[in-house]
């Protein structure tokens, strides 16, 4: 059954004013392995976009937004193998999960060059 679905699109341009300018501003919203991976990316600001994107989606289908505590680091976005993107929760995020029963979160990533947008669904 699904329980939430959220989308996002983000100005690639913003979030590259953002890493640049921005002291803390990867620490406080990405994890170390993500900013590794989106570091020794080209187009580094377009990956950094589409995680980002990611995570407000993420939070529109938990139906919370990132109140109560929740933070942006503590949702992170990976690649397995075949590089498909997977969330992985840590802190406030995973226990909210659990308490709601979430047992599935599927994410997509897209990006061009002025764009990135996700899309998460969640299973109940």
């Amino acid at each position: 059954m699904i329980f939430g679905i959220g989308i996002d699109t983000i100005e690639v341009a913003r979030v590259g004013r953002e890493i640049v300018k921005s002291d803390g501003f990867k620490e406080r919203y990405f994890s170390d392995r993500e900013i590794a991976y989106c570091e020794l990316k080209h187009g580094k600001a377009r990956n950094y976009a589409a995680r980002f994107a990611a995570k407000e989606a993420f939070f529109k289908a938990l139906g919370t937004g990132y109140s109560g505590g929740l933070a942006f680091n503590e949702v992170e976005v990976i690649n397995d193998r075949l590089g498909k993107p997977e969330i992985v929760l840590r802190g406030k995020a995973k226990e909210l999960c659990g308490k709601r029963k979430i047992r599935g979160i599927h994410v997509s990533l897209t990006h061009i060059k002025n764009y990135s947008s996700a899309v998460v669904i969640m299973e109940g």
